[in-house]
């Protein structure tokens, strides 16, 4: 195998799979792509791997323009993707998401689920997804779009940090009443399938979901982050319709609690991995609850 090249190295994801690849002892470097597009941006292409992580991740805010979700998600991506299939590179490997699939699903996710994204963050990574499936592949060339659920590690902010900081100061949680499930993915995880893709000789070409093996409950969450903080999960079963009406009045005054935020926290959103799984023909080298537990330590 050649180099592997990496956009995005700035981010958590893209820092994290460096320092992975180059401690695995493989050729690994970043790739600037606020620079003119080239081939010289890839020096050595020769049978290389591409991994684009560079993107705009979705924003909380809702403060990000639909078009600027399509001019880094998309059109980014269609031109990197175009100098992968003239260059001498052999793998290219797209970090896209579920949400371009879906926001709401009912059962395991799989990659046969038909794609209706909500937000502008979803809509722009499928139109980015579609592109490379509809491009002629030239012999000796293949693709791999790797759709991550929620993605955590130890340096990682979001959802799980700011529930750490509620659950490991005592307080309560308010939300134990709704009951739901889903898939985290470890960094671990995530790094350890894009180095397989990258170092055999033969991967199937296609579509993955990546996701830990077991899918965990929000109050299961809890319970861990307590069990780490040394102290007590307090879950408190307030009536949801309450929880929704404080969420609403969130919105409107700028407080912690928001729609959306709700909605993280308590969705159902299982993904199956089972195709991922079947191809690597390995298990993930990190469970889902070692994995949160390794996360939730950095965050003291």
């Amino acid at each position: 195998m050649g180099k592997i090249y990496i956009s995005g190295t700035s981010g958590f994801v893209g820092t994290n799979l460096l320092q992975y690849l180059i401690l695995n002892g493989l050729d690994a470097e970043g790739v600037n792509l606020r620079k003119q597009l080239s081939p010289a941006i890839f020096p050595n292409a020769n049978n290389a791997t591409i991994v684009h992580l560079a993107g705009k991740a979705h924003d909380l805010k809702n403060s990000a323009s639909y078009q600027e979700y399509v001019d880094v998600n998309f059109e980014l991506t269609k031109q990197l993707f175009d100098l992968f299939l003239t260059s001498e590179a052999s793998k290219f490997i797209f970090i896209s998401s579920v949400k371009a699939v879906t926001d709401q699903v009912e059962g395991p996710l799989t990659e046969d689920h038909t794609s209706h994204p909500v937000t502008d963050y979803g809509k722009s990574k499928l139109m980015a997804e579609k592109y490379i499936m509809a491009q002629i592949l030239p012999p000796g060339k293949s693709y791999y779009i790797l759709r991550p659920c929620m993605i955590h590690g130890p340096g990682n902010k979001g959802n799980l940090n700011l529930l750490y900081k509620l659950v490991s100061k005592g307080l309560p949680y308010p939300l134990a009443a709704f009951d739901n499930r889903r898939s985290f993915l470890s960094i671990e995880n995530l790094n350890f399938v894009i180095m397989q893709i990258a170092v055999r000789p033969f991967f199937p070409t296609g579509i993955y979901n990546v996701a830990d093996d077991e899918a965990l409950s929000t109050n299961e969450v809890v319970k861990l982050i307590a069990q780490v903080s040394g102290g007590k999960a307090r879950l408190w079963k307030i009536k949801p319709y309450l929880i929704n009406w404080l969420a609403k009045l969130g919105n409107l005054m700028h407080l912690p609690l928001t729609t959306e935020r709700l909605e993280k926290l308590t969705e159902n959103y299982v993904v199956s991995n089972f195709k991922l799984i079947k191809a690597l023909n390995v298990k993930l080298p990190v469970n889902a609850k070692d994995g949160l537990v390794k996360t939730i330590k950095s965050f003291r």
